[in-house]
């Protein structure tokens, strides 16, 4: 199995940007300056109109997912956040699965060790 690597360098929409993170975004993934990046869109503004640059800004804000809060560091992370990215109810399904499944397991083994077989065996063997 290989090891995951993320450098982070996904195209993110970024959490600390002005307007939906998406020049920032863009600047981060390119590594550029977010001033120019930002000063392109407001010259292809001013150039094209309004409606272009608007219904191109707000596409690329729908599609680009926000950029994770914390960074990503396995296979499963990633499944998991696209997961959530793309349904978020299917995401804490998936959760609560886990979390039940967990609570199962801890119910199982608080059942065996406060059993009174437990003790015998325990009195028994030492």
């Amino acid at each position: 199995m290989r090891k995951y690597s993320n450098d982070g360098r996904g195209l993110y929409r970024s959490r600390d940007g002005v307007l939906l993170g998406v020049c920032r975004g863009v600047a981060d993934y390119f590594d550029l300056s977010v001033f120019w990046v930002r000063m392109a869109v407001v010259l292809v503004f001013l150039l094209s109109g309004f409606w272009p640059v608007l219904g191109v800004y707000l596409v690329a804000a729908l599609l680009m997912k926000p950029r994770p809060v914390r960074p990503i560091e396995s296979e499963d992370e990633q499944e998991f956040y696209d997961s959530y990215v793309h349904s978020p109810r299917s995401a804490a399904q998936r959760l609560k699965r886990q979390f039940d499944n967990i609570d199962r397991r801890i119910r199982r083994m608080e059942s065996t060790v406060t059993g009174k077989d437990y003790d015998w065996e325990r009195r028994f063997n030492s």
